[in-house]
């Protein structure tokens, strides 16, 4: 006679479930460093808030001007926008030093997240968070509400282009920055890729044709940010979600790869440090 034996959760998702959990520890912890000072926190928010209204000034200003461009109107911009701000601001306070991995590195900083038993990128940057991230996360939702897509069901399509592309843009982040492996201290052009990532993804991608649309795509994977998840949340495609998720996906596997085949060079000559 058999005996009954209980199905055994995987070994891989008791994994993953172990360190969701450390995870949102982390996050708690940065929240609650974050709340200490309120005052300062509403603040950050308030003035990134206000920061990206004037900035989208411009182009209420363009569009009362020209009215559309290559079929992108005004509402699209709101939207493209939102999704975009919502992305950065999320990287920003789930995964600051991502922001600041090139000196975190070239500063030897390292060890300390080499002396602990966790996933040594994970845990590096998620351990700080930005608190004005959230403000342009709740900008991007609000220029979502004013962008005349709003729905139930566009919302959750909107979250998920959230998710998404906070996902792309990240790990585009750490590939960046871990060129310091290689190069020495790369902040400079990880600033410049910051800049182009951001800049390129707040622009019709109408705009683009040939070469450099591809270079969006590709290179400088701004379209994974703004204007491929705009397109899903306008209205949703299985293939539009699929190249959102496959970007995405291809890009968190690159900043891994990258990230451990440069954290190599870094064990074979760097002196232990731990900070306390």
């Amino acid at each position: 006679m058999n005996e009954y034996h209980p199905t055994r959760t995987p070994a891989w998702i008791l994994l993953i479930m172990r360190e969701l959990k450390f995870l949102l520890a982390v996050w708690k912890t940065n929240i609650a460093s974050a709340m200490e000072y309120r005052a300062a926190f509403i603040a950050q928010m308030l003035g990134m808030i206000l920061n990206n209204a004037v900035y989208f000034i411009f182009w209420v200003i363009f569009f009362d001007r020209f009215r559309d461009v290559r079929g992108w109107e005004l509402s699209d911009m709101f939207l493209v926008f939102g999704v975009a701000a919502s992305a950065f601001g999320l990287a920003a306070f789930l995964f600051g030093n991502a922001f600041y991995l090139s000196e975190i590195i070239a500063r030897g900083r390292l060890d300390y997240y080499l002396s602990l038993p966790r996933p040594i990128l994970l845990h590096t940057v998620a351990s700080r968070s930005i608190s004005s991230g959230l403000g342009d996360f709740t900008y991007g939702i609000l220029s979502y509400l004013a962008s005349g897509y709003c729905t139930w069901d566009g919302f959750g399509r909107f979250l998920c282009g959230v998710v998404l592309a906070c996902m792309a843009f990240t790990s585009f982040m750490i590939i960046v920055h871990s060129l310091t492996f290689w190069l020495g201290n790369a902040a400079g052009f990880a600033g410049l890729a910051l800049n182009a990532m951001v800049t390129f993804a707040l622009y019709p991608v109408t705009l683009f044709e040939g070469f450099s649309k591809l270079i969006l795509f590709t290179i400088v994977p701004a379209a994974l940010m703004g204007a491929l998840p705009a397109e899903f949340v306008r209205a949703f495609s299985w293939g539009a979600l699929g190249k959102l998720f496959l970007g995405a996906l291809l890009l968190l596997g690159l900043a891994v790869l990258v990230f451990h085949r440069g954290l190599r060079r870094y064990e074979s000559g760097s002196a232990i440090q731990v900070e306390v």
